[in-house]
């Protein structure tokens, strides 16, 4: 069931992020989200290769990175030495998005395509059978902490009827934003394996806590 969540780093004590991670790991964690921004497809800026590959060097956690970055494309080599496991990209953010995840995919890694909340599916549709994951934000992308979105279970619902008309299988679909104890069951009770959490983990009483409160909502 931790396998499930996916906490965001954003979130988390970058003062400390060696005692979050150990926390993380304590817990069964396999996996944390890395929200990468440049400020300009998104205002905030975040990490860079140089910081995901010093802590790469102290985890063994799937690194699962998020590139809210305009044209993505010509970051993907730094990004993929720095040691992620996971590029997901933007479809509003690639001039070529087919392109973008060809390339990304050539390298070995798994790969996303990530939809904000006033996309619609459709402008996935073409790469659908060639991504990894399709991750629905539930929020508008760039800041953490924000309130979910609720017309979007709607939409990830669209998107599960989308890719079984396709019949496209053992795609991920992923959510990121404003998942909290009032809000996990509503995405979980509709699919979604891959729960992005951050503000509700690192934010609260304790990461171990947190963490526990989330699981039993679900389970």
């Amino acid at each position: 069931m931790e396998n499930i969540l996916n906490p965001s780093i954003l979130s988390a004590n970058f003062a400390n992020l060696e005692s979050d991670f150990l926390e993380l790991e304590r817990n069964n964690i396999k996996k944390i989200h890395i929200d990468v921004m440049d400020g300009n497809f998104v205002p905030n800026i975040t990490f860079g290769p140089g910081q995901i590959g010093c802590l790469r060097k102290i985890s063994k956690f799937y690194f699962d990175c998020h590139l809210m970055v305009n044209e993505p494309i010509r970051l993907i080599d730094s990004f993929v030495n720095s040691g992620v496991d996971c590029l997901t990209v933007h479809v509003e953010a690639c001039t070529h998005i087919h392109r973008t995840i060809e390339y990304i995919k050539s390298k070995n890694i798994d790969c996303g395509v990530a939809l904000n909340p006033g996309t619609s599916i459709k402008d996935t549709e073409n790469v659908l059978d060639i991504v990894d994951k399709i991750l629905v934000m539930t929020v508008n992308p760039g800041f953490g902490g924000q309130k979910f979105i609720h017309s979007m279970v709607s939409k990830i619902e669209d998107l599960n009827e989308l890719l079984y008309k396709k019949n496209i299988k053992n795609k991920i679909i992923q959510v990121d934003g404003g998942i909290n104890i009032d809000t996990i069951d509503k995405v979980y009770n509709i699919g979604v394996r891959d729960i992005v959490v951050g503000s509700y983990i690192f934010e609260g009483e304790s990461i171990e806590i947190s963490i526990k409160n989330l699981i039993n909502k679900i389970r």
